[in-house]
């Protein structure tokens, strides 16, 4: 097999969520009393894969104490939480490629710069924990997406090489970090457009969803 084992991205990767944590975050901004960016598209791509910390420091500037960026960031997630509870769901085609990977024997990681609240909100409410025998959150790592940080950790702890990963990521900052990690990429186009991916030699399939995808094709 050209792969020995599997890492997933989380958020708008193996849940179509991004648009609630977008809400959430505008929420909570303007509650804070910051003023939003213009264009608020170029905004969410960048800050697409970071962690939750790293975000509303820049937002809310050097000068806010760090309990006080905690604090927003935690009310952020808090409001995610409660306006997704009822519309969670696996994407399309997940569970069947989880099931199948795990029929191979591959070994899987979930990479996400999620709190580990955020990720049980996901893993354990929807029964998918049990398929990964990794979990990294952002208290993890020390930096975010695009930093490869996070992904080379996961390969680590599985015991495998980067090269040897195959990464599964919906945003820029989740694909750059994989090729910083020295790793091949599947697109899940829920968060930007496949075109903004073209060009990238790493990226070896975008879809809009798993039941686009051939597992045993993409092993090679």
């Amino acid at each position: 097999m050209k792969y020995n084992a599997l890492i997933f991205d989380m958020d708008g990767t193996m849940v179509h969520n991004m648009p609630f944590h977008n809400k959430a975050l505008v929420d909570t901004l303007a509650e804070a009393g910051v003023q939003l960016p213009s264009d608020m598209t170029e905004f969410y791509n960048s800050i697409y894969g970071k962690k939750t910390a790293e975000v509303f420091r820049v937002m809310l500037g050097s000068h806010m104490k760090d309990d006080e960026v905690v604090y927003w960031g935690e009310r952020k997630e808090i409001l995610y939480r409660e306006q997704y509870a009822k519309y969670r769901e696996p994407l399309p085609g997940l569970l069947q490629l989880l099931e199948r990977a795990n029929t191979l024997g591959l070994p899987m990681a979930v990479a996400s710069a999620s709190s580990p609240q955020n990720i049980s909100f996901i893993l354990d409410d929807l029964d998918l924990r049990h398929h990964f025998k990794i979990v990294m959150s952002g208290n993890d790592v020390q930096y975010g997406k695009p930093n490869p940080e996070i992904f080379i950790k996961s390969a680590k702890s599985m015991g495998v090489e980067p090269s040897d990963c195959l990464v599964f990521e919906d945003a820029m900052n989740g694909i750059d970090a994989a090729r910083l990690a020295n790793m091949d990429a599947v697109f899940i186009s829920t968060t930007i457009d496949a075109r903004e991916i073209d060009g990238q030699p790493h990226v070896v399939r975008a879809v809009p969803d798993f039941t686009h995808l051939n597992l045993q094709a993409l092993l090679g």
